[in-house]
């Protein structure tokens, strides 16, 4: 029994070692932030999401220098995130990629495992970079744009308005569809676009003078028969 008590209780956390992992944790955090809004292909937000990995990789440090020390806490922690639900959906791929980064950075740094943490993060965001140039050409820039708004009562000018919104951004733009219902109006275009950082740049654009529009944009290619 006394044995059992021993390896239940939490070993004392050093607080300097602490502040180095978080000291390097923000580094690594600013340098992964700065890569995906550098090399990123995401068409949401990029900077938005690259904000938040600070946090991440911070708190992951917290939480496994705390409950490293001791089972016990362990077994709390398991038993806390199994009860956690994230209802924020993660809608690209790249987007988890960088997450991950970030929580085993984290849990690197959180354990003492500075060395390797500072070896593999530079190896990383070196192939990351290297992947995302070599596809940074595409042989078919056409999207589809779907936008729905609430309904006006002078629609001729609200699709003046996207048009313009448009014509400041793409190359060309066709509408496909157009739907009333239900105190909505949606629309489809069809776009070609002439980089990645003007479509963005165009999205934006349309969030901003339409609040609470939602917007999707499509590669052609990733409909039946693009």
């Amino acid at each position: 029994m006394p044995n059992s008590i021993t390896h239940l209780a939490p070993t004392p956390l050093s607080l300097s070692d602490l502040l180095l992992n978080l000291a390097l944790g923000i580094v690594l955090s600013l340098l992964f932030a700065w890569h995906y809004v550098r090399f990123g292909r995401s068409l949401s937000n990029r900077v938005a999401l690259a904000k938040t990995f600070p946090f991440i990789v911070l708190t992951t440090i917290l939480i496994i220098s705390v409950v490293k020390s001791s089972l016990a806490l362990s077994l709390g922690l398991v038993g806390a995130l199994s009860i956690v639900r994230f209802r924020t959906p993660i809608k690209e791929p790249e987007e988890l990629a960088y997450l991950f980064l970030c929580i085993a950075t984290g849990l690197a740094l959180g354990a003492d495992q500075r060395l390797p943490a500072l070896a593999a993060a530079p190896v990383i965001l070196v192939v990351g970079a290297l992947v995302s140039r070599s596809g940074v050409t595409r042989k078919d820039e056409n999207l589809f744009l779907n936008i729905t708004i609430p309904s006006t009562e002078d629609e001729k000018a609200t699709f003046d308005a996207i048009h313009a919104v448009l014509s400041q951004h793409v190359t060309y733009a066709d509408m496909r569809r157009m739907d009333v219902a239900e105190g909505e109006l949606q629309a489809s275009y069809f776009v070609n676009c002439r980089s990645d950082e003007d479509l963005i740049a165009g999205m934006d654009h349309l969030r901003r003078a339409f609040p609470g529009a939602r917007i999707t944009f499509v590669e052609q290619q990733n409909f039946l028969g693009g």
